[in-house]
Parts: structure tokens; C-alpha cells; sequence
């Protein structure tokens, strides 16, 4: 497992994840800079999947992407915790491994800090899920990364992992 700053849609895996809404359009933060840098045709193909329900996810090519597939997934927005919240965090994360693993040809995957941005997700619970998670595939891919956007949250990924 890796954990590192940086730009998701710059990697060379085989599959990122998106950090996504359940209308699969296109938004801000990670969902918006993905479907920039994949182009038009990943707002296409995305689209004609929705609606995607907290907790699932679905694959669609990557397009211009480095990556050869999105995995798009649906975190679930943080309302205090009472509303079924990590289970559905974890989900996300389930639902995008099984679904890298039964394409048959992903080795590789990068995560984003689903569900940390504008839907507030508590950070440090947030790194502690998705590196559990993490660790229950390790044996499945080749190279599992956590590719965050800023120092404070790579530092709670590596006080997660250690």
C-alpha cells in the first residue's frame, strides 16, 4: 500500500476510483477534475449508469485518463454519524475492490478521501475505514494507493497505517 499527495487522474494504474454523486454528472473536487481530464465521453458513459446509491459503485472506461478504468463510487454524505455513515464509507470501498477485482485485468488501484471533501466526512475515521479496507485487499492487487490532495490529510492516512 501506498500513501501519497498528489493528483489521482495523473497516476499510471489501471484503475482510479471517483469520489462521486449518485447522478454519476460530474461535480466538484475529485468527481470534477476526473471528468475533466477523462473528457466528454466519461460524462457519457457515466451517466448512462445512474443513478449509483451511496454505498455502490460502477466502472466505466477511463477515456484520457492514464488509467484504463474509473470506478465510480458514492460515499456517503457525513450527517453525524446516527445515519448508517462508516458502514456505507466501508461499502464504497467493498463495492470498488469487487468490482477492480472481477474486471479480471486491474492490478492496480488508486482511492481518493472518499466522502472527506464537501460531503465532511470525519477525516481521521474516514483513513482509519478506508486503510482497513485497504488491508483486507492487499492480497488481491499489485499496488493499492491512497492518493490525497493535501499534507493534513496524508498524514492521517499514515497515522492510520501505522
Amino acid at each position: 500500500m501506498e500513501i501519497i499527495e498528489g493528483d489521482i487522474t495523473t497516476l499510471a494504474v489501471d484503475a482510479i476510483v471517483n469520489a462521486a454523486n449518485s447522478a454519476l454528472a460530474g461535480g466538484g473536487g475529485v468527481d470534477g477534475a476526473i471528468h475533466r481530464a477523462a473528457g466528454p465521453e466519461l460524462a457519457l458513459a457515466s451517466r448512462a449508469l445512474a443513478p449509483c446509491k451511496t454505498g455502490n459503485a460502477v466502472i466505466t472506461p477511463g477515456f484520457r485518463l492514464r488509467a484504463r478504468y474509473v470506478i465510480h463510487t458514492v460515499g456517503p454524505v457525513w450527517r453525524g454519524g446516527g445515519n448508517n455513515e462508516e458502514a456505507l464509507l466501508r461499502s464504497a470501498y467493498e463495492r470498488s475492490f469487487a468490482l477492480a477485482i472481477k474486471q479480471g485485468d486491474v492490478s492496480s488501484i488508486a482511492f481518493p478521501a472518499i466522502s472527506t471533501g464537501i460531503y465532511g466526512f470525519p477525516k481521521t475515521r474516514a483513513a482509519e475505514i478506508a486503510i482497513g479496507v485497504m488491508r483486507e485487499h492487499e492480497s488481491q492487487l499489485e499496488r493499492i494507493i491512497a492518493c490525497v490532495f493535501d499534507a493534513e490529510t496524508e498524514a492521517l492516512y499514515r497515522t492510520a497505517l501505522s
